[in-house]
């Protein structure tokens, strides 16, 4: 058996991606509980098949981490929820934390559930940012979308315990679902719900379906099907992924773009080609990176 390793973070759409090196870190295997009709990463085989935890972590991360020369930030998780149901028991995520961060690893946390809340005390023992996924703040559409997560109340309640700790907070309004959730009064309300509980930056990428997703959304909601099928129509694939054409992606963000700077946080576009429309880099890391360099240079002057 080939020995456990942390990887670097790899980004299928590679021209698209505008994230500073870093590295990823799953902790649960399989059709990640949540079950998000728009899930990504049911393309990849590891990722398919019923919630398994990684049960090898347990033993071996530490060991792993030692290796790593680099303390870059280490992503929790970009595949899978590190925080799903089967975390309550498991206690896979909190280990792997906990190693990291007494090795002094900077986290990036990307959420939907509010049992990230638990582990904050972690947080406060290295650079730490956590970005919480909130597509909407109506429950209709949430149910729909992601019919097995936390609701949005809770998501944005345990967004506000990490902001009242002074854990830095993102906000990922992912995926924005054209005819669905793109309504910029909807989109006003959720921004100033969240600027008012103190997140620091708003992070939205368009919804890139994946083979397969068309036929499955036929079964869900037909007319939801027709609706995105007629507006993806001329759109393109992109490194397994179908993109809307590049005017709609702009048209989109452009549109979302100054809400998000009226009330005063940083603006990003995730894989969409829009770089330039960017405030900061999209995953957030900025904050656990600048937290890391303050840090460090206190060490070294002290």
């Amino acid at each position: 058996m080939a020995a456990m390793k942390i990887a670097a973070f790899r980004s299928s759409s590679k021209l698209l991606c505008t994230c500073l090196p870093k590295y990823s870190l799953n902790t649960y295997l399989g059709r990640c509980a949540h079950g998000c009709l728009y899930c990504y990463a049911a393309r990849f085989p590891s990722f398919t098949g019923p919630v398994r935890p990684r049960l090898s972590l347990l033993g071996n991360i530490e060991k792993a981490a030692k290796k790593v020369l680099d303390r870059l930030p280490v992503m929790v998780s970009d595949c899978t929820d590190p925080y799903q149901p089967l975390e309550r028991e498991f206690k896979i995520t909190r280990h792997c934390l906990e190693a990291l961060a007494k090795l002094g690893f900077p986290l990036l946390i990307v959420t939907k559930s509010d049992l990230v809340a638990r582990d904050i005390d972690i947080f406060h023992l290295t650079p730490t940012v956590v970005a919480v996924t909130v597509t909407t703040q109506r429950d209709d559409v949430a149910h729909l979308i992601e019919p097995n997560a936390p609701d949005p109340e809770r998501r944005l309640s345990s967004l506000q315990e990490v902001v009242n700790q002074g854990i830095p907070a993102v906000a990922r309004i992912d995926p924005i679902i054209p005819t669905l959730n793109d309504d910029e009064a909807d989109f006003e309300r959720l921004v100033s719900t969240l600027a008012s509980i103190g997140v620091r930056q708003v992070t939205v990428s368009t919804l890139k379906p994946i083979r397969g997703f068309f036929s499955k959304l036929m079964g869900v909601d037909s007319e939801l099907h027709r609706r995105l099928w007629q507006t993806y129509s001329n759109g393109g694939w992109i490194a397994g992924y179908k993109y809307l054409h590049e005017v709609k992606r702009r048209e989109i963000v452009e549109k979302l773009r100054p809400i998000v700077l009226r009330h005063g946080l940083a603006f990003a576009s995730c894989r969409e080609g829009f770089p330039g429309l960017n405030t900061l880099p999209c995953d957030g890391t900025y904050y656990c990176r600048k937290q890391w360099k303050n840090e460090f240079n206190a060490r070294i002057l002290a």
